[in-house]
């Protein structure tokens, strides 16, 4: 099976800039593995509350992680800075499909490709509800374009 090859900062139309710590990296001297999903969960969180689609406080509503993937090309680790390039491949009726591209410094090649599916859900319910059509439109100019 061929791999596939890391994402280009052109693959993305809206970057978040996150920062590493210290204690990100692990005994190798790289970011630990479980660091890569943490920075994928802020820069969505980040963009979601940016664009007025997040209430952490207030909202009946949450999304929930139903499932990641992540794919590893090269090595990042603190002081490196991370940018998380976002895009949405998928909206369907409660869910979002994000691909993230994590960049280190000024490389134009992903270090890190993941993938990262949110579902809205009731916050006291826990089970699915459906997206509203303002969240739609939000996320639709997040999907790559031809």
């Amino acid at each position: 099976m061929s791999r596939l090859p890391p994402s280009r900062r052109a693959d993305y139309p809206v970057f978040e800039a996150l920062a590493l710590r210290w204690d990100d990296n692990d005994i190798y001297g790289h970011l630990n593995n479980t660091v890569h999903y943490r920075l994928t969960d802020t820069a969505v969180n980040q963009w979601l509350l940016r664009a007025g689609l997040l209430d952490l406080h207030h909202s009946e509503h949450l999304n929930m992680v139903v499932e990641t993937g992540c794919r590893f090309h090269a090595e990042a680790g603190f002081p490196d800075r991370v940018t998380a390039g976002l895009r949405v491949d998928h909206i369907g009726g409660s869910s979002v499909r994000w691909q993230i591209g994590l960049f280190r410094n000024d490389d134009d090649s992903a270090f890190a490709d993941l993938s990262f599916t949110n579902v809205r859900a009731g916050r006291i319910s826990r089970r699915p509800e459906p997206l509203p059509e303002s969240h739609r439109l939000a996320l639709s100019a997040l999907m790559k374009k031809g």
